[in-house]
């Protein structure tokens, strides 16, 4: 079987590339691995010829990578292609391509990591790195690597065209009719931007125990924003639309709404005004203000900070953390949303796993290190930046479900009072759980009415606080459309969140004063 490295690699996708789309040329033609009925062991087989590997040579680099005395091995290849074209004041200004290519290496002893990896896929590279990764362990090889099998794993983002068939000729005039739908939105419109990106990721994961998965991981990203002038004060905002889809999703109706939407949310800010400071009553547009529930409350409910004792959630499995109307869930099984995943980058299937269900909470989001330290199986929540990465636990999709309140019921409950819709910046502190939050955007409640709109304020509160605070939950659950990208040891994840509206007792406001 032939091997390839990754300059030669490098050197072979640039021929003949067009910009911002880089055909794959590789020892197999990847899109075997997704021919119609082509599953099991020639789908794995597909994978395999892709990374130009073999059953026997997987487990030989997991049996010298245990070696010293590992209780567990596993290997991570990942084949990920990546394209970007951006647009601003009617013209292409910037368009590039990147490829990344490799293996990483993990070898556990107990909860510690021994981690490398190769950016070439060769048996001499891998076995150079399976030695340096069996360095956490110093004992007498115990740990047996078991014949591999395939895992039947689900597809959560079904698309129709894979986007290494999509050029740059099929993108740009996309680009086009949303910087035209801006311009033409609003005459205040002065200047406009829009960008498209795509990436696609191949993995394949191998473990000591015997288990090997595949996936192939589809994302793109399209997003508009804009600036807007009036009476000599200028206002910039914008609008994202981004999942696990193919070029099927950018439809006439999304591409109108991704060019109206960033005009809308531009020019609002003409009206806006800072509100007093002051703990006030909060009420989360439903949407993408879940950001507050994932920094604030999803981060503290991770494993790896309650193993350690570093979560204020530490002690509180069975407890009760909020309202019985609260329940928080992770999920990673939503159709084509960007947080979804088939399988884990541990090769764990996914689930939808319940944090807090009915006000107690239920369960942390565990890796296997995790899980093994509770005594718990996965939740699928092992996941990785790319193969450079040893995997940690990390949310998915983080939502919480629908309540009994209508939003309208929510909003006359609140005689003054703030509505947030559109968060921007925010910081948390993991062990306490405190935040502060920027509020790009939302609007006065008064006497139980939306009012005028809000720009600039920070929310301060402490998020398992908060969870207490929540008070009325609606029935007009949705997730966030936009791009979202989870930062935590150094490493970045894409993610999604949801909200119903929900009404939060009070949080302190920074604004006017403050």
């Amino acid at each position: 079987m032939a091997n390839i490295s990754r300059r030669r690699f490098v050197e072979l996708s640039a021929k003949g590339a067009a910009l911002a789309s880089i055909p794959i040329i590789f020892n197999a033609n990847p899109l075997m691995a997704f021919a119609p009925g082509l599953e099991g062991e020639g789908k794995l087989d597909a994978y395999m010829k892709h990374f130009g590997v073999d059953k026997d040579l997987m487990q030989k680099i997991m049996s010298i990578a245990l070696e010293k005395g590992g209780d567990y091995c596993d290997l991570y290849f990942q084949h990920s292609i990546g394209n970007y074209v951006a647009l601003e004041d009617d013209a292409v200004n910037r368009a590039y391509s990147n490829i990344d290519f490799g293996v990483g290496i993990r070898v556990l002893k107990g909860d510690q990591v021994g981690y490398s990896f190769t950016e070439e896929i060769t048996p001499e590279a891998m076995k150079l790195a399976a030695k340096t990764a069996s360095n956490i362990a110093n004992s007498a090889p115990t740990a047996k690597v078991v014949d591999l099998r395939m895992e039947v794993t689900p597809n959560y983002y079904p698309i129709k065209t894979l986007w290494e068939d999509v050029t740059i000729d099929q993108k740009i005039p996309l680009l086009l009719k949303i910087n035209e739908t801006m311009k033409a939105t609003d005459k205040r419109v002065i200047k406009s931007s829009v960008s498209f990106s795509d990436d696609n990721s191949y993995m394949m994961v191998a473990t000591s125990e015997g288990t090997i998965a595949c996936d192939y991981q589809p994302m793109t990203r399209v997003g508009g924003s804009c600036s807007a002038e009036e009476n000599g004060r200028r206002e910039r905002n914008g609008f994202n639309l981004c999942g696990r889809q193919g070029i099927e999703f950018l439809t006439e109706a999304n591409l109108a709404r991704i060019g109206t939407e960033s005009v809308r949310r531009t020019v609002a800010l003409f009206e806006a005004i800072k509100p007093e400071a002051g703990e006030m009553p909060v009420v989360m547009a439903a949407g993408s203000s879940g950001i507050l529930l994932h920094e604030a409350i999803g981060h503290p409910m991770e494993a790896d900070f309650n193993r350690k004792d570093a979560s204020i959630f530490s002690t509180k499995i069975g407890k009760p953390v909020a309202e019985s109307i609260v329940s928080i869930v992770d999920d990673g099984t939503n159709p084509n949303i960007r947080g979804s995943l088939n399988v884990d980058d541990e090769g764990h299937q996914t689930e939808k796993t319940y944090m807090v269900r009915d006000g107690i909470l239920e369960s942390y989001l565990h890796d296997r290190i995790s899980a093994t330290h509770y005594g718990l199986k996965p939740t699928g929540n092992g996941r990785r930046q790319s193969f450079r990465f040893a995997p940690i636990p990390r949310m998915r999709n983080t939502y919480m479900l629908p309540g009994p309140h209508t939003k309208d019921e929510i909003i006359k409950s609140v005689k003054k009072g703030i509505y947030v819709e559109q968060f921007t910046n925010g910081e948390v502190a993991i062990g306490a759980g405190d935040f502060t939050f920027f509020v790009k955007s939302g609007s006065l409640i008064e006497d139980g009415k939306i009012t005028k709109p809000i720009k600039d304020i920070n929310l301060i509160g402490n998020g398992p606080d908060v969870l207490t605070k929540v008070t009325m939950v609606a029935d007009d659950f949705k997730m966030a459309e936009g791009g979202w990208t989870c930062g935590k040891g150094g490493q970045g994840v894409p993610v999604s969140m949801g909200l119903p509206s929900i009404k939060i007792s009070s949080i302190t406001v920074g604004g006017i004063n403050s």
